[in-house]
């Protein structure tokens, strides 16, 4: 047994039942004195008797437990079948020291009831069973409930440790004492126990009363009524403190269920509650732990999703608001590419090209989110981004041409960084056009990636294209700035034909 849970068990194993005989004892001296065959004094004789049996009884009920729980003490059960008997006596534990006890209180029973009366010439088989019933059934059965309900409050603290991945219910071999059947035993020894007692009580002082003179008769009846109260008084007593056991062995699991409930409620899938029996409350926590531990899998899997595919199409397709066959939006489109891309990886080691891109990535998609935009998918060392789509924005046209000023703010900034650190500027071109598009999930029946399929898409790609043709970073169609609600700078060009329209394209620099 584990050392801790051992050194709480017994400072509370040897009292209980050393109570238990003190009470034993006063119940044949003062309720039922006929039913046990006592000497009118208490002699040596008697409390030797006493002194050999109770301490036999403990230092064999000591070794028993000792020997039963020897494979606990390590405090963990190793994973696997290796660990099946370790685990199966964590569960048994407090089952085997109420056994126990109800074993030495029914030797308790057959040593004071039979044995003692065989010793000292008085046995009488009625009288034997009598003290049988006293000692085994009314003490007994009180103390052994008693010392379950404590063994197995004392005993939680330690059994999680056992059970590291759950599965405490599972475990086969392990008595089960539903809360039903808990609240019922609790009920019979707090009402079947003081009952029986006040009535061999009555009985017995019923049939002196009836044997005596008239005047003993009234003190005899008047002394089993003050008994009869005393009897009620600590019955209460016993029936609160088993109550309180009980109603704790049920409300305890059920507060740290609720309290990890709440923290659960607040983000933290990290938890677990800790189940500590198998009954009904203990499957529920099991049940509990796998549910926080799937949130936290679809949280991870939801994080992870996010990386690849961004928030916001990750949350419409989890919420199933993207319709897979895609539908018409009019959105405002933006391509940006890196000049002279080719040069520059073939000039510089791959890795340091991978670090500078996702760099420089960082910077461009951080502008983008910043003004309500998607990054779409990368290509290379090229953006596509979407205002307007998966979700509607008013005034997507205004947005996309402020990230365009944002992201070349954000590109001079980082390039003052790297020609500081002896690394070469970069410099991009961004095409930015406003048209209807189909946007939706697009792919194979196992494979589907978010996009945008439409002739808008072409003229962004190819407005971006033209950057370098007329010597503009940033350049932006006709449709976008009519949709401007704002005064941007921007500088007319002359109109273009993009590769794939007939009609020309109305363009404007952004100054």
């Amino acid at each position: 047994m584990v050392p801790g849970s051992q050194r709480d068990i017994v400072r509370i194993s040897a009292p209980a039942n050393l109570l238990g005989a003190l009470v034993t004892y006063g119940y044949f001296r003062f309720i039922d004195p006929p039913a046990l065959a006592l000497a009118p004094r208490l002699g040596p004789g008697e409390i030797l008797y006493f002194v050999v049996g109770f301490g036999g009884l403990v230092l064999v009920g000591y070794w028993l437990g000792q020997r039963w729980s020897r494979p606990l003490a390590a405090g963990t059960a190793p994973p696997g079948p290796a660990g099946d008997d370790i685990r199966r006596r964590a569960v048994q534990l407090p089952w085997v020291i109420a056994g126990i006890h109800l074993a030495g209180w029914t030797l308790a029973g057959l040593i004071w009831g039979v044995l003692w009366p065989v010793l000292t010439g008085r046995f009488e088989l009625a009288q034997a069973l009598r003290s049988v019933f006293g000692i085994t059934v009314i003490a007994g059965s009180a103390a052994t409930a008693f010392m379950f309900f404590v063994a197995e409050r004392q005993w939680r603290r330690w059994l999680p440790r056992f059970f590291p991945e759950g599965g405490l219910t599972e475990v086969r071999g392990a008595p089960r004492l539903p809360v039903r059947t808990r609240l019922l035993v609790i009920f019979l020894l707090i009402s079947v126990i003081p009952v029986s007692v006040i009535g061999v009580l009555a009985r017995n002082r019923a049939r002196d009363a009836l044997a005596a003179a008239p005047a003993v008769a009234d003190i005899i009846v008047a002394n089993m009524l003050v008994s009869v109260g005393f009897l009620a008084v600590a019955a209460i007593a016993v029936a609160v403190v088993l109550a309180l056991f009980v109603s704790r062995s049920v409300a305890e699991p059920l507060a740290r269920l609720e309290a990890a409930m709440v923290e659960v409620e607040r983000g933290r899938f990290d938890l677990r509650a800790p189940v500590v029996s198998n009954d009904e409350i203990g499957r529920l926590t099991e049940g509990f732990n796998r549910m926080v531990r799937g949130l936290a899998e679809r949280e991870l899997l939801r994080e992870t999703f996010g990386k690849y595919v961004s928030q916001e199409i990750r949350d419409e397709i989890l919420a199933g608001r993207i319709a897979l066959q895609g539908e018409p939006r009019e959105v405002t489109i933006l391509f940006a590419d890196i000049r002279d891309f080719t040069p520059w990886v073939e000039a510089s080691d791959p890795r340091e090209v991978v670090r500078d891109l996702n760099a420089y990535f960082t910077e461009m998609e951080s502008a983008i989110r910043a003004h309500g935009g998607l990054v779409v998918q990368y290509i290379g060392d090229e953006i596509e981004a979407v205002f307007g789509a998966p979700l509607a924005r008013p005034g997507h046209a205004g947005h996309a041409v402020r990230a365009a000023l944002e992201m070349r703010a954000r590109l001079a900034a980082w390039n003052i960084a790297r020609v500081s650190a002896g690394r070469p500027p970069l410099r991009n071109g961004i095409g930015i056009h406003t048209g209807t598009v189909l946007a939706g999930n697009i792919g194979s029946a196992d494979r589907l990636s978010y996009a945008l399929v439409g002739d808008s898409v072409n003229v962004a790609s190819r407005l971006q294209s033209l950057t370098r043709e007329l010597h503009a970073d940033v350049l932006v169609s006709g449709s976008t700035r009519a949709k401007l609600d704002g005064d941007l700078p921007l500088r007319p060009l002359p109109a273009v034909r993009v590769k794939g329209r007939a009609a020309e394209v109305e363009v404007y620099a952004l100054g």
